[in-house]
């Protein structure tokens, strides 16, 4: 196991990225909290998460990404609220709204206009703040018009609850149905290197209308941090095998990427999942990217993919091998 973070680091004002047409602005890299909120993630605790999320801060780490349904009770709000407790200015709170658990530990999805706002307040109190940065859709509801669900947002913004609005998890139609009844500064959809569909489509539409792309996955369940090699054995119930990347072909043709992500990372003198985050940020379109982490030392290694540049050899060297 690498070492415990001990760097003091901030990200220069200059590298921070606006976050829409908002005058937010963000560091390129964001801390995604479903880990430390212990749902699927095994040997978390509160000491470590704390420790986590101070040193993404320290880091020059600035968004961190959280959602109403990230525990059970609210865990990952409440150890936000501790960690930022003397220094809200320096962070910018993304949070999420239309999805809880019930208490039977089924998931409930629910965007429901009278839903978004409660739990817009509650996480409110949740965080011990007065507004949240930026108050995303978490998915959409089939049971609720897209435009319903809109317009609790339009209202939470225009009450000064919320300071902007993302969309998570939609398509282009979905997000233009939504930006008719609310102006959208941040779409939050599932990307990287192998899963690029949003490139055709998504991307060129948030472009066009200066819409923020902050994608989440950008290490695909740790595959391409370079975690799980040829020969590894999945436990039974590791959800990864049901995504068609950890299977056969898809598997192999990762594993080829790794290969070759393993001579640029030697060549660069960075760490394997710096080279994919660094990849991932300099991607047209993408504001910033979330990477998850439940120990210091996690997001001390992929916060150090910013303020630096893969070369345009080695950037053009990975675009021929993912065929592009």
């Amino acid at each position: 196991m690498p070492e415990p973070y001990t760097s003091n680091h901030s990200t220069p004002s200059e590298d921070l990225r606006i976050l829409g047409k908002t005058e937010i602005r963000i560091a390129p890299v964001g801390l995604g909290c479903w880990p430390i909120a212990g749902m699927t993630s095994l040997d978390v605790n509160d000491q470590d998460s704390l420790r986590t999320l101070r040193a993404a801060i320290d880091m020059g780490i600035n968004m961190l990404d959280t959602a109403y349904g990230y525990g059970a009770n609210g865990e990952s709000d409440a150890l936000i609220r501790a960690a930022i407790a003397g220094q809200r200015e320096k962070v910018v709170i993304a949070s999420k709204a239309g999805m809880h658990w019930k208490p039977d530990g089924n998931r409930c999805f629910d965007a429901s206009p009278s839903r978004v706002v409660q739990e817009c307040e509650e996480s409110l109190l949740r965080l011990g703040v007065d507004e949240i940065d930026l108050f995303y859709l978490h998915a959409v509801d089939p049971k609720v018009p897209i435009q319903d669900s809109a317009g609790a947002f339009a209202a939470l913004l225009e009450q000064g609850k919320i300071r902007s609005v993302g969309v998570s998890n939609v398509t282009v139609e979905q997000l233009n149905s939504f930006s008719d009844v609310c102006d959208v500064a941040a779409v939050q959809p599932p990307y990287n290197m192998l899963q690029r569909g949003i490139e055709k489509d998504l991307v060129p539409f948030c472009i066009e209308r200066r819409i923020s792309v902050i994608n989440y996955w950008p290490l695909m369940k740790g595959l391409l941090a370079g975690k799980i090699r040829r020969g590894h054995t999945f436990a039974p119930e590791d959800k990864r095998l049901s995504y068609e990347v950890f299977q056969g072909a898809k598997f192999e043709r990762a594993q080829q990427l790794l290969d070759c992500l393993d001579d640029v990372a030697k060549d660069v003198g960075k760490t394997l999942a710096q080279v994919v985050v660094n990849w991932t940020i300099h991607q047209p379109g993408i504001t910033a990217t979330l990477c998850g982490a439940k120990r210091d030392w996690q997001i001390a290694e992929t916060a150090g993919a910013m303020g630096w540049r893969l070369p345009d050899a080695q950037m053009n060297r990975i675009e021929n091998l993912l065929g592009r």
